[in-house]
């Protein structure tokens, strides 16, 4: 199994993201990820745009992957900051998350949140908390 395959395996726990919101893990690297969401009429608000909550999903999802696949120590987040920018008419969401810096006990994340059609709809910043992994 490659190194997608074995993340797409172990984040597939995360029932929330996979199946209810429908994310899929499109690449990973070291200290990073990206996701794709196909939108569909259960992320999108009263008014026809999708809900700033499906986004924010995405960006954690892929913060989740991006400060934890292949890590030995597991990160969780303390800080989510989400700036929306622009609504999106497309049809896929993309979360392409990245480290900023990294440091003993704290890591920095930003989380660029696109479509389909190369519009910025989001920028998600998370400062994440490094925590010993269960069992360790």
């Amino acid at each position: 199994m490659g190194k997608l395959e074995d993340a797409r395996k172990e984040f597939s726990k995360d029932r929330y993201a996979t199946v209810l919101t429908g994310i899929e893990i499109d690449e990973v690297g070291e200290n990073y990820a990206k996701c794709s969401m196909k939108i569909t009429d259960d992320h999108k608000n009263a008014y026809g745009g999708i809900m700033g909550g499906a986004i924010y999903t995405l960006a954690d999802f892929a913060f989740a992957i991006a400060s934890n696949f292949e890590q030995e120590n597991l990160t969780v987040s303390l800080v989510g900051q989400a700036t929306f920018m622009s609504m999106s008419r497309g049809s896929v969401l993309y979360g392409e998350a990245r480290l900023i810096k990294d440091g003993k006990g704290h890591c920095f994340y930003e989380v660029d949140i696109t479509d389909d059609l190369g519009k910025d709809i989001a920028l998600v910043s998370f400062t994440g908390a490094h925590i010993a992994a269960p069992g360790k």
